[in-house]
């Protein structure tokens, strides 16, 4: 693909800005800031990973993940802001997610270590834990806020924080897995998944391709359950004060 097809591209882009100026949805500005951030993001790390895989180096693919967990934690943290200390919480999930995905991917020698696999593997695993993450916050504050009254019962009784907050955080971890379990449940279905898809357009062996895929879907299992489950744990004790009090959400 040239510069020149690619153009012709934004014609998907002009559709929903039209569609937006006629309904009045006021769309318009968003819809053209975020092409504009996501051509200039996109052409910027396309030719950082051109550089990262030409000098084939390890720092440099560690640099690369370093800033994809920056990037991510800081976006996912903007849910947990009443959470006291939640940003380091979401880092050290990333962080372990990436330590056992890759663990397991190069200590089985089930991909070569290469930034090529590195990279791109790791961008869609702490991506998809990043939106996870986001899900699981906004489900855990809002079971907090809606059943705050239940949870002061239990402690009143005489319960534990963790049993006081046991139902709330159970029901924010399954809200946050549901989306991944149920789109697997359909893939190849319903819909041909990106790395798939952008293998086979590349001349990729389809069977090859369907692989690589699953290696990801089995992979991405993990990073879901590891996501909301680190986080919650991590993150419910600072919902409660040293007399075992539940604190007001900010």
């Amino acid at each position: 693909m040239t510069y020149t097809t690619l153009s012709l591209t934004l014609i998907f882009v002009l559709i929903p800005i039209i569609l937006s100026k006629t309904l009045k949805l006021g769309l318009e500005k968003d819809t053209i800031i975020a092409t504009i951030r996501s051509i200039i993001q996109l052409l910027a790390v396309g030719y950082i990973l051109k550089f990262v895989f030409d000098a084939q180096s390890y720092i440099y693919i560690f640099l690369m993940i370093a800033l994809m967990i920056l990037v991510a934690t800081l976006n996912a943290r903007k849910k947990g802001k009443g959470i006291k200390g939640i940003t380091w919480k979401i880092a050290l999930t990333l962080i372990v997610i990436e330590v056992v995905t890759q663990g397991v991917l190069l200590g089985f020698n089930i991909i070569p270590a290469t930034a090529q696999y590195i990279i791109p593997i790791s961008g869609m695993l702490i991506g998809n834990s990043m939106v996870l993450s986001i899900l699981f916050l906004n489900r855990f504050t809002a079971e907090i806020t809606s059943h705050h009254n239940e949870i002061e019962l239990i402690l009143s009784l005489g319960g534990t924080p963790k049993q006081a907050i046991h139902q709330q955080l159970i029901n924010a971890v399954k809200a946050s897995m549901i989306p991944t379990i149920e789109s697997q449940k359909t893939i190849g279905l319903v819909q041909l998944p990106g790395m798939m898809s952008g293998q086979i357009i590349g001349g990729a062996d389809p069977i090859q391709a369907v692989q690589f895929q699953l290696l990801i879907i089995f992979a991405l299992l993990t990073t879901a359950t590891l996501s909301s489950i680190m986080i919650g744990f991590l993150s419910y004790p600072a919902l409660f004060n040293e007399r075992m009090q539940i604190l007001e959400m900010k």
